[in-house]
């Protein structure tokens, strides 16, 4: 039931009704999130390969894109985009809560998400056709890992609320089940796809990614004194393009058997 909560709370696929958790499913979906990220890996793997021998690259990764974003409903970057305007501009921590919970978008938000949107599109467009399927299918597992890692690490910024359900039913043994999962996968997805020396790759994908959130996590922290769900939001967008980006680095600096 835990999974199913995961998968009804982090995508728009659809779940039969009788599979319906409470709070309690809910405080213990985080070890399933890597495993989430593994079907929408497998799903944007299968967008990719259908629609590359029919269509321009550039609209493939355009379209991938646009998958990514209907697969999770828009959740993540909407927590990004809050997350923007919540730390954009001079305001206290209260403010800055405060802005975050508004339904309405600001300048901030407008201006993070084009600028997001357009990183992940250059880099999707960036890859060669070799490393794509490997980035797709680690991409999003590690994304999910890393929301995992600031639920379990950081404190949260509010009272109350759905992220604060999810960090007290985190402990550290479901911490490491993600941590495992996410590893396993980094390194299997990797050697499927025939990535050189996968079992250094896929970590080292992992490993750079998680330093971009562990700079980031910091600084919300110090912005929000704390965390939230929208942080949570925000952390998985810039991991996707993080970990994009960390694969681009190994291919275009000539990581053994790319050069």
């Amino acid at each position: 039931m835990s999974f199913i909560a995961a998968l009804r709370f982090l995508t728009t696929l659809r779940v039969p009704r009788r599979f319906t958790g409470g709070v309690e499913d809910l405080s213990r979906t985080t070890a399933f999130f890597p495993v989430v990220g593994i079907i929408i890996g497998l799903i944007l793997v299968g967008a990719y390969w259908l629609l590359i021998h029919i269509l321009p690259r550039g609209v493939v990764s355009g379209i991938l894109v646009v998958l990514g974003i209907v697969l999770s409903g828009g959740v993540h970057l909407e927590g990004f985009a809050d997350t923007c305007d919540g730390i954009g501009g001079q305001k206290d921590t209260k403010a800055r809560l405060r802005v975050m919970q508004d339904s309405r978008s600001g300048a901030f938000a407008i201006i993070g998400i084009a600028a997001l949107l357009l990183v992940k599109y250059g880099a999707l467009y960036s890859l060669p056709h070799g490393a794509m399927m490997a980035a797709l299918l680690v991409m999003p597992v590690v994304s999910r890992w890393t929301m995992v890692y600031a639920i379990f690490t950081y404190p949260y910024a509010r009272p109350s609320g759905t992220g604060k359900i999810m960090k007290e039913g985190l402990g550290r043994g479901r911490f490491a089940a993600a941590t495992a999962i996410t590893t396993g996968a980094a390194i299997g997805f990797s050697g499927w796809a025939g990535v050189p020396l996968f079992y250094l790759a896929g970590p080292l994908v992992m490993i750079g990614t998680w330093l971009v959130i562990l700079a980031m996590a910091a600084y919300l922290k110090r912005k929000l004194s704390g965390l939230t769900g929208d942080t949570y939001g925000a952390i998985n967008e810039v991991a996707e393009v993080s970990a994009l980006i960390m694969v681009l680095l190994l291919v275009y600096n000539r990581w053994p058997g790319f050069g």
